[in-house]
């Protein structure tokens, strides 16, 4: 499903953010990347995501290259995968309902997605995606109005509506307290396990990574210093992951 071939980060300056990773997720496996901050955790989403483009190395995604698409080949590709953040980025002034709604915009095209009008059918699909997430009594609401969870919660709704086969969630707790942290972690596992999806999440918290993960990467200075499944990393002293690297 999502396969990570040798991807490799470099920046004009000369810094190497990420160093020849090589991974690979199926549909219904949830994997877990941890590692310190500036450790390369994102910038190996952002490549695969195609969000900047990586310096050697391939992503496929659903048997497409990623790393060799421009244009509208691209854009094609892309929606086969779908990426929220730490902070969710929704629209706060629009609906609940209108921001799952936008997911949609990409898989449709066209001068309904050039003006944002979208079909009955996927306004009734955004309402099947807030069931999912527990969100549907709240679809009239502006979305700046909901708690942290809840936002993360419509975040994942409108990247459902967008109908992927991998996605990747860069930090999605990092700003929750720690029940809503376990209801976003418990919704990613439920729809790798149940959906099939192929689920990529980046944590800083090891103990959530042990709980809810089938795979566990560890990231260190831009490399992958291990990938194992949940049980067996968990043995391991992954303080290391922390620490800086001697000279």
């Amino acid at each position: 499903m999502l396969e990570v071939t040798n991807l490799s980060k470099r920046y004009p300056t000369g810094r190497v953010a990420l160093r020849r990773a090589n991974f690979r997720v199926e549909a219904g496996e949830l994997v877990i990347v941890l590692g310190s901050n500036g450790s390369g955790k994102s910038t190996l989403l952002r490549c695969i995501a195609r969000l900047i483009d990586p310096s050697e190395g391939e992503v496929r995604v659903a048997d497409h290259d990623m790393t060799r698409l421009k244009g509208r080949e691209l854009r094609r590709a892309r929606t086969a995968l779908a990426m929220i953040s730490q902070h969710g980025n929704l629209v706060k002034r629009r609906s609940v309902l209108a921001n799952v709604a936008c997911g949609a915009l990409g898989r449709i095209g066209g001068w309904r997605s050039r003006f944002g009008m979208l079909p009955a059918e996927e306004l009734e699909a955004a309402h099947r995606y807030l069931a999912e997430v527990s969100l549907q009594d709240f679809w009239a609401q502006r979305a700046g109005t909901l708690s942290g969870g809840q936002a993360q919660r419509c975040a994942i709704a409108r990247a459902l509506a967008q109908r992927p086969r991998v996605l990747l969630a860069d930090e999605p707790v990092a700003s929750l307290d720690p029940e809503a942290a376990e209801d976003i972690m418990k919704l990613l596992r439920r729809l790798a396990s149940e959906d099939k999806l192929a689920v990529v999440c980046v944590l800083h918290q090891p103990e959530l990574a042990f709980r809810y993960a089938d795979r566990v990467i560890g990231v260190k200075d831009g490399a992958i210093e291990f990938d194992l499944p949940a049980a067996e990393a968990q043995r391991l002293d992954i303080s290391s992951l922390y620490t800086a690297r001697a000279a």
